[in-house]
């Protein structure tokens, strides 16, 4: 008896044991996982390296989660189907240098923005396309749902083409099949980088002003845009914004809204 009393004891002791060690690691047991819908192939802000997502965008997103107490699972979309993927759910923020458009607050709200920029055609050295009139009759690729999809599409008498992906419109425009490709700015500057042996040069470039970069979430979901504003504004007070930018934007300086102890980037949602 007293054999297995000792036995029933030391299963308690080891229960409870266990129970406390669970107890002391709770909060990271407990740390929700969110899916984040991104892209694999627009560098620097987003893409896939080794393996892993990457980019200012999803490397910020990484701080802001541990800031706020959750973490992230990247999941590799077409960016086409991004908004609407995380308006239904399929995805719990969308991360992909998604200017706040008012066009698209009607599906989504956005965090407050984490990035400014320009979009440019890109084309073929010597093509001289340098204004929106000399677009005009021109083939211009773009990725789907993209602002630049939008902005092709006003272009007076642009033949505009749309891709799944920047690397489907890049191939393109190498052999010769588009006569420009419109795209942001850095994403342009970086494929010409990595391509130093084409032939190809930037052209047009417009600002974009009003429309911040920022991260997208269901509507409904305010709980997680308050998390990813309150995140975002500590990242910008101490620095970090501007630390992880100049990672991967060497060449480009970060808005001075976005500096250390800088403003931010307000975004005002649908209905706000």
């Amino acid at each position: 008896m007293r054999s297995t009393l000792s036995k029933i004891a030391a299963a308690l002791t080891a229960g409870a044991l266990t129970l406390t060690l669970a107890a002391c690691g709770g909060s990271d047991a407990g740390t929700k996982t969110l899916r984040v819908g991104t892209l694999s192939d627009a560098p620097p802000s987003i893409y896939l390296e080794n393996g892993r997502f990457t980019g200012y965008d999803n490397e910020l997103l990484r701080d802001i989660a541990q800031r706020e107490g959750f973490e992230v699972e990247f999941v590799g979309t077409e960016f086409s189907s991004l908004l609407a993927g995380v308006a239904t759910g399929k995805f719990d923020i969308g991360s992909s240098t998604i200017s706040s458009t008012e066009a698209r607050k009607k599906t989504v709200a956005f965090s407050d923005g984490y990035n400014t920029g320009f979009t440019t055609v890109v084309t073929a050295k010597g093509a001289n396309l340098k204004d929106v009139a000399a677009l005009s009759g021109k083939r211009l690729g773009v990725v789907q749902g993209s602002v630049q999809d939008e902005l092709a599409g006003k272009t007076a008498g642009a033949q505009v083409v749309r891709f799944p992906d920047y690397n489907a419109g890049f191939a393109q425009l190498k052999n010769g099949t588009l006569d420009g490709w419109v795209v942001p700015q850095d994403i342009g500057q970086k494929y010409l980088d990595q391509n130093p042996g084409v032939p190809l040069e930037l052209g047009y470039t417009v600002e974009d002003k009003d429309t911040p970069s920022a991260f997208a979430v269901a509507k409904t979901n305010t709980d997680l845009l308050n998390k990813l504003n309150d995140g975002l504004r500590k990242a910008v007070a101490d620095g970090t914004v501007a630390r992880i930018y100049g990672q991967f934007y060497k060449n480009t300086p970060l808005s001075k809204e976005l500096q250390q102890g800088g403003p931010g980037l307000p975004v005002k949602n649908a209905g706000a």
